[in-house]
């Protein structure tokens, strides 16, 4: 006695074929969102220090291969003039993973990381930092009195 009936047609095995390649795709793509949290203590995520800075930052336990991390950064406007900057990713607060400007414009800069993790792997925690500085811009004036102030936060976070 036949369990199940296996339909003839072949269209339509390949339509059930295509379906189930997709479902298992779809479990494949497990994703972790995971949590940014602000450090700066005058209570919003900019400053206008011309040294580096930590503007978000979190611990998270490296049980996967990639942390993909979207971030956005945009300068300050002082009296029409732009200021600019760098910000970088830092893993344990020595090795910098990733780094680039932000140009004196008024423009946003919208990176879009890969950062590797097999490294850290075998740690039990991995703090992550994402800093900026002020390079360019006026010295004076804004909202503490030392200039523009770069704005940066992250979009979002995910270990893949």
């Amino acid at each position: 006695m036949p369990k199940v009936a296996k339909s003839v047609d072949f269209l339509q095995r390949l339509a059930e074929l295509e379906d189930t390649v997709a479902a298992l795709q779809r479990s494949g793509w497990e994703r972790d969102e995971l949590p940014f949290y602000p450090t700066s203590l005058r209570g919003m995520v900019y400053e206008d220090g011309t040294s580096f800075v930590t503007l978000w930052e979190t611990i998270l336990s490296p049980r996967t291969a990639t942390l993909a991390l979207g971030l956005v950064f945009i300068g300050d406007t002082i009296n029409s003039i732009n200021t600019g900057g760098e910000w970088n990713v830092q893993f344990n607060d020595s090795v910098v993973v990733a780094n680039g400007t932000v140009p004196a414009t008024g423009a946003y800069v919208f990176p879009a990381l890969t950062l590797d993790l097999t490294p850290y792997r075998a740690s039990t925690q991995l703090k992550v930092q994402v800093r900026a500085r002020r390079t360019s811009g006026t010295n004076t004036g804004g909202k503490y009195g030392g200039g523009g102030s770069i704005g940066g936060a992250p979009r979002y976070a995910r270990l893949l």
